[in-house]
């Protein structure tokens, strides 16, 4: 199999346009970079907008949080973009914001990707990624056994949580008194309004969790 030693660019079309780059999975985890942003869709590379400045404060904010304890109660590995997701039984290579790794599981987590489905992703949705996130993810993570996806909407102030159930269909779930107590993460919970406040309550959440 041949290997990808720097960035090949796409071929230029008679229309000027830039076709797709095409490449096996192999191929794509050597041509990334943490410097990109891209996935990998039925062997064509999908190269990602940057994100805004509040995407990545809140996406900052919820890795500390999630991150501090999930380690302190030993239950697991979170972890971040740009690391890649292989989802099982699809030509996918997906890029979540976040996304955690229970730790019976952590035998899943090879070099630069994971090789198979995380037990939560999180993904924070920007305007040009809201059908991605919403329409094509949900499906692949719903198919590939994810048992949570958070989606976390900024523009809206709207955070929803959806639980894998019996029938391996999505549920959408309750944060009663805006609070989202997660079924995965045992003991974990996410006060919803923190996500939008200006300065996001970093040391406040911290406190709340008993991480301190």
């Amino acid at each position: 199999m041949s290997s990808i030693t720097e960035k090949p660019d796409a071929q230029i079309l008679p229309s000027g346009e830039r076709a797709p780059l095409r490449m096996t999975f192999e191929e794509f985890l050597a041509w990334n970079s943490e410097a990109t942003m891209a996935e990998w869709v039925d062997g064509e590379v999908i190269v990602m907008s940057p994100v805004s400045t509040r995407h990545q404060i809140i996406s900052g904010f919820l890795f500390t949080i999630l991150n501090l304890f999930v380690e302190k109660h030993g239950l697991g590995i979170m972890l971040s973009a740009p690391v890649v997701i292989r989802l099982p039984n699809k030509r996918r290579g997906r890029e979540p914001d976040l996304f955690f790794v229970a730790k019976d599981r952590a035998q899943l987590i090879k070099k630069n990707y994971l090789d198979g489905a995380a037990d939560i992703v999180v993904e924070i949705i920007s305007p040009e990624s809201i059908e991605r996130d919403r329409v094509e993810k949900f499906a692949e993570y719903e198919a590939a056994g994810v048992r949570e996806y958070w989606l976390i909407d900024p523009d809206r102030e709207q955070a929803e949580f959806y639980v894998l159930a019996a029938e391996n269909r999505y549920r959408l779930q309750d944060a009663p008194e805006g609070v989202y107590h997660s079924r995965v993460i045992e003991g974990f919970s996410l006060r919803v309004a923190w996500l939008w406040q200006e300065q996001l309550p970093t040391f406040e959440a911290l406190r709340e969790l008993k991480i301190f």
